[in-house]
Parts: structure tokens; C-alpha cells; sequence
């Protein structure tokens, strides 16, 4: 993606009927958002109905809306409320045991690595997901889009409908609170 003009150039033929303008959106967007939902749900078959569900309806919101000035925003706020909706549905479920296959997906692809630094990798990961997962939502939200997803206290704040002051104070908190999950392990 090329910046806000050429995605606001998208999202204006999407409206005009050029289904094929939604792809490099998509394409955009996809492996963050599921990175996102992933953190947030027990399993990544749960993460990859939830990732197309939430491209499903923002498909929607752009051929429905009138103006959007920031597509990213929005596709985040329509991820984390299909999160919720799942949530709702279900009833809130504790996540007792964590799926290690993304990890491992990764992991298998670093061909710098032996063995031994692959194994002590996974293991990293697996204690920074499990802790990340044992965080308050807020916090593991906040801290997902600004660290995994790069999105700006700016664009965060949108999202989740705070402040910029707040959202860098829950952030704060949220680095605090992680760190202090991890420390027992290291």
C-alpha cells in the first residue's frame, strides 16, 4: 500500500462497483488484522473465521458508507467488535492450552537458525503469547496494535475510542504488566 490517496482511490472505485480494487486492501491488511484477532480468541481456526468475517464486513462498511477518512482505523474497530460479538456468543471461555502451530509456521521458516536457536525461539514465544493472553483486553489490545501492528497512539485512540494521553498511559501499564508476567520465566 502505497499511502492514505492511493487507499482512498480504492475504496472509491470499490463503491463504484470494482470488486477487484478490494484485493490490495486486503492483501494490505490481512496478516495484521489476524495477528490481532489471534491474541484475542483461543484458537487460529477461531482467528481465521474472525480475520474474514471482519474483511466480510468491512467490504460492507465501504460500499455502505459515506466517507472514510481512515480505512485502517476502521477495520480494526470492525475487527474488535466482531471479537466481541464471538465473545457474546460463545459466553467468555478461559484459554487453558495455547495452538503453537503459527508458531512453529514461523519458526520453521528462519533458515539463519540451528536447531537449538529455533527450539529456545519457540519456547520465547510461546511464554510471550501466553503472557500476552494473560493480560487485561485493554492492555494485550493496545499493545498488539502499536507493537505488532504499528499503528501510531494517534490511530490507536480511534480504534478504541480514547484519548492519546490515555492510550499512551494504558499502554505504559500494559508494558509494566507484560514484563512482569515474563519475569518469573527469564
Amino acid at each position: 500500500m502505497r499511502g492514505y490517496l492511493n487507499e482512498q482511490i480504492l475504496i472509491y472505485q470499490i463503491k463504484r462497483g470494482h470488486t477487484e480494487s478490494f484485493a490490495p486492501l486486503y492483501d494490505h491488511y490481512v496478516q495484521k488484522v489476524y495477528r490481532f484477532v489471534y491474541l484475542k480468541v483461543p484458537s487460529a481456526s477461531d482467528a481465521e473465521d474472525l480475520t474474514s468475517e471482519t474483511f466480510l464486513k468491512t467490504w460492507q462498511y465501504i460500499k455502505e458508507a459515506r466517507a472514510i477518512g481512515n480505512l485502517q482505523a476502521v477495520i480494526y474497530k470492525i475487527a474488535r467488535n466482531v471479537v466481541v460479538d464471538f465473545y457474546r456468543k460463545r459466553g467468555k471461555m478461559i484459554v487453558d492450552s495455547l495452538d503453537e502451530s503459527e508458531n512453529e509456521i514461523v519458526i520453521a521458516d528462519r533458515v539463519d537458525l540451528t536447531l537449538e536457536e529455533k527450539m529456545v525461539l519457540k519456547s520465547e514465544m510461546v511464554l510471550v503469547e501466553k503472557a500476552l493472553r494473560e493480560l487485561k483486553d485493554t492492555y494485550r489490545e493496545i499493545i498488539i496494535l502499536h507493537y505488532l501492528n504499528d499503528l501510531s497512539l494517534k490511530e490507536i485512540a480511534k480504534v478504541v475510542e480514547r484519548s492519546p494521553g490515555a492510550v499512551r498511559v494504558m499502554l505504559h501499564r500494559g508494558i509494566k504488566a507484560l514484563k512482569g508476567k515474563l519475569k518469573p520465566h527469564t
